[in-house]
């Protein structure tokens, strides 16, 4: 996926992630599977949001260039982010299950412990195959397979919800048996 898929709004890009193959590349080892839950983070106007304060690294990060993480441990845990806003604006999607097989690696948490990823890949751009960790066009999540929610564990949220994911009737449709 181009650095330019990332550059709009965190809700498009989040919806747009589903079907997609999240890569994790160690020595020449792969991990893989398919993105089938996502949640859209925005700036200071946003309650859950990591740059509701508009300073510290998250917050800068948020506001970054896009496509790259944003690894920040909660509870013992690494959250892989992808940043991802339009010009100017603040924003992320985080990554909350993948599918490989026939099993889905399902929260934030056992997804980073899965792939491997901790803080040494933060700041990195998911473009960029050579990065260890990149994001890959793989299927494409019609309206049909897409489910919107309230996004998990979140007290105070905006009004619209931001948790999208593949239904699970959808899941035969992304298969992760590539080449």
């Amino acid at each position: 996926m181009p650095q330019s898929f990332y550059a709009r709004r965190p809700d498009v890009v989040a919806a747009e992630l589903l079907g997609k193959l999240l890569v994790r590349v160690i020595d020449s080892n792969r991990i893989a599977g398919v993105i089938v839950e996502t949640e859209a983070y925005f700036g200071p106007e946003d309650p859950a949001s990591r740059a509701r304060h508009r300073k510290g690294d998250l917050a800068e990060t948020m506001r970054g260039p896009v496509g790259y993480t944003l690894i920040y441990g909660v509870h013992r845990q690494w959250l892989l982010n992808i940043v991802a806003h339009e010009e100017g604006e603040y924003g992320a999607v985080l990554i909350r299950s993948i599918k490989v097989s026939d099993t889905v690696v399902e929260g934030p948490g056992r997804l980073t412990r899965y792939l491997l990823v901790d803080k040494k890949l933060h700041k990195k751009p998911v473009y960029d195959p050579s990065s260890g960790l990149c994001i890959l066009d793989f299927r494409t999540a019609g309206p049909d397979c897409i489910e919107r929610r309230k996004r998990v564990g979140v007290r105070r949220d905006l009004d619209v919800p931001l948790n999208f994911s593949i239904r699970s009737e959808c899941y035969p449709v992304f298969s992760t048996h590539f080449p």
